[in-house]
């Protein structure tokens, strides 16, 4: 059975701004590695054992940056799927299992802009997971936490299946602090990593009746596509009418045949600076820095920068981050809220123009020849 990697490449990264923004969103960063996390995503991709070439579902805007990066890691798309505008997981999975030359292919979904540290515990993960999945069983993996985290969402395990692999009780979304306190004592809550193993006619099936409307648009949008090699667009028009909706909304929390393989492989989604934070490389006062820094008597700080040279001074638990054009100064603790400046940032009248400092003219007075 065909084993075919889908990456998701669609997200924004707003949580990492400045250095993140709609045209460079975090996937095609180099964070905590050499490689952008797309490039990452894609290596992990192609070690997994039986996988063929990835999928990807992208922004239109991003064609010509997602081919570049995929190419100079030799890891070029079999396909890929062009969003002309976002619409959430669900139309992006709609696409790839809509787009599949063989129904009974199975599908791994992870999205571009994760860290998995342990590629080779979460291949052995995959393979794992395979019987259940084609037998039909719509497969997840599932995250063991480590601290009782109120940034993700939660899946509670039921039943064994085949070993350590379960029946998915319930997803829980992201839950207060003393709930996280709670779940993480039960010991049967994982973090939920959006990764999914799946058959395309299962997850074609799941959608016919949990989202039809949804199913039928975008199929809608794929037969007036355009398309020139292995690139797709869908219809414009017709993708904009689709429902923007998450799968997990859509499908995964309605499904009856739903299972989660825990995993432990140094995974992060890098959802926050402080999630930066926790998995650089750290000097001995645990500061994490990156480009020209100077950092005395400072701890507990992550400072970035891709302009200007950074000095600090005496500071703790701070994020640090400057470009060309931006710095951004947020406590650690505090990192979630970057979408506030975020928002309020696009919202401002951009300053006029710095006028040019005019240096007084020295007029120096010569005699006039005799």
């Amino acid at each position: 059975m065909q084993l075919i990697p889908v990456i998701l490449s669609g997200g924004a990264g707003t949580r990492l701004w400045p250095l993140s923004t709609e045209q460079t969103p975090k996937q095609f960063l180099p964070l905590a590695g050499e490689e952008s996390l797309l490039q990452q995503t894609a290596l992990r991709a192609r070690s997994i054992a039986q996988a063929s070439s990835p999928v990807v579902v992208a922004s239109q805007d991003h064609e010509r940056q997602i081919l570049r990066e995929l190419e100079a890691v030799g890891c070029p798309p079999s396909r890929l799927l062009l969003e002309p505008i976002g619409r959430n997981t669900a139309p992006a999975l709609a696409m790839a299992a809509l787009e599949c030359t063989d129904e009974n292919a199975l599908l791994l979904v992870m999205p571009s802009d994760h860290v998995i540290r342990d590629v080779e515990s979460f291949g052995e993960a995959v393979h794992r997971a395979l019987p259940l999945a084609q037998d039909g069983w719509l497969v997840t993996f599932g995250i063991t936490p480590d601290r009782p985290a109120t940034g993700y969402g939660y899946i509670h395990m039921g039943e064994p299946l085949s070993g350590e692999i379960c029946r998915v009780n319930r997803f829980v979304e992201k839950p207060e602090a003393a709930r996280a306190e709670r779940m993480l004592a039960d010991g049967r809550y994982v973090w939920n990593a959006g990764i999914f193993l799946l058959r395309s006619d299962r997850l074609i099936e799941e959608l016919s009746v949990h989202a039809p409307g949804l199913l039928g648009s975008v199929r809608k949008a794929l037969a007036t596509a355009d398309r020139e090699g292995n690139r797709v667009i869908p219809d414009r028009a017709a993708f904009a009418s689709v429902e923007a909706k998450s799968i997990d909304y859509v499908v995964m929390e309605h499904a009856a045949r739903m299972a989660v393989v825990p995993v432990e492989v140094g995974w992060s989604d890098i959802g926050s600076w402080d999630a930066l934070h926790e998995i650089e490389a750290q000097d001995d006062s645990a500061n994490a820095l990156h480009g020209d820094v100077l950092a005395l008597e400072s701890h507990g700080c992550l400072i970035r920068t891709s302009g200007p040279r950074v000095a600090a001074l005496g500071v703790s638990d701070l994020v640090i981050v400057a470009t060309d054009d931006v710095v951004l100064v947020i406590p650690r603790e505090r990192a979630q809220e970057v979408r506030r400046l975020v928002q309020r940032a696009s919202q401002a009248t951009p300053p006029p123009p710095r006028r040019p400092q005019r240096t007084a003219a020295l007029s120096i007075a010569t005699p006039a020849a005799s």
